[in-house]
């Protein structure tokens, strides 16, 4: 969506930092107000917070430039999509069907994250590496044995090959996760640091502006 359209323009500003910041004072004005702290002044009260919070947030910063990593994450949601229409029809079983659409949804989270990636190339390389290679030569190797064969097991303690494709699935699985929380544990450190901010400047009374 354009944004140089009305709509375009408050959707940006509604997701900007300034927006953020005034609405966070903003609720400190609206506690004011059931604290009876505010009065009936309380309308003035939580506009001059908004207001404030709003100049003094960082403005939001303008990138015009593409990274690698943006450029590799459109490539990796087109590789995934292809690699998922071509596992479909009745080639694998429901469970095997099932167990690769989750872990696409933890691939799909994680590339949605570029910014993290470009930090991350070694995470980066890992969701690459699941999506052209790891994944995709599994699902080959089991997609060539005839279906009665890949589900019977040749030794009491032996797996069947149906059995060693959902292991090797659960490992994917798990090492994919692991990607995805230290992508999460930077968008909570960056939630942190945001609260961090908000207290230092903030963290007086409500009405010591």
């Amino acid at each position: 969506m354009a944004t140089s359209s009305p709509g375009g323009r408050i959707l940006a500003y509604a997701g900007s930092t300034r927006n953020i910041a005034g609405c966070a004072l903003a609720l400190v004005g609206v506690a004011l107000v059931f604290l009876d702290v505010a009065g009936s002044f309380w309308p003035v009260v939580v506009a001059g917070l908004y207001g404030v919070g709003a100049l003094l947030a960082p403005a939001d910063r303008v990138r015009l430039t593409i990274s690698h990593a943006e450029v590799e994450s459109r490539r990796l949601h087109a590789d995934l999509d292809t690699l998922l229409t071509k596992i479909g029809g009745n080639r694998f079983p429901d469970d095997v069907v099932a167990r690769v659409g989750v872990l696409a949804e933890v691939v799909r989270d994680i590339l949605r994250r570029a910014d993290a990636l470009t930090s991350a190339p070694d995470h980066l390389h890992i969701v690459s590496q699941t999506i052209r290679d790891y994944l995709p030569s599994s699902l080959e190797a089991y997609a060539n044995l005839p279906r009665s064969y890949a589900l019977t097991r040749r030794g009491e303690r032996e797996r069947s090959a149906h059995e060693e494709l959902l292991a090797q699935l659960d490992l994917l699985d798990t090492q994919l996760r692991r990607v995805a929380e230290s992508v999460y544990r930077g968008d909570e450190q960056a939630l942190r640091d945001q609260g961090r901010f908000l207290q230092d400047r903030f963290g007086g009374s409500g009405l010591d502006l």
